[in-house]
């Protein structure tokens, strides 16, 4: 995965910036479905962001319906039979 810098003072919050990346290897199967996300030290570290960055980008994936958190376990890349159960 070929890091993609966040723009700190770009349009986009730096939030919105690491949904999208992550939104992106979701759609594109890098993170593929039932597969864990990385951890939020993880992302962090991997985007240069802090910690609370990658909570609300991940609230904006679940929000969307790409991934779900297992509390204590971690957040999981959701596949389409998931999306009926989470209803």
């Amino acid at each position: 995965m070929a890091a993609r810098e966040i723009d700190p003072r770009g349009v986009e919050p730096p939030f919105r910036q690491v949904a999208a990346i992550l939104a992106a290897e979701i759609k594109a199967g890098t993170l593929a479905p039932g597969s864990a996300v990385p951890s939020e030290k993880a992302l962090s570290d991997r985007f240069g962001v802090a910690r609370d960055t990658v909570r609300s980008a991940l609230r904006v994936l679940r929000e969307g319906g790409l991934v779900h958190t297992v509390p204590s376990r971690g957040t999981y890349v959701m596949g389409p039979d998931d999306a009926a159960t989470e209803q």
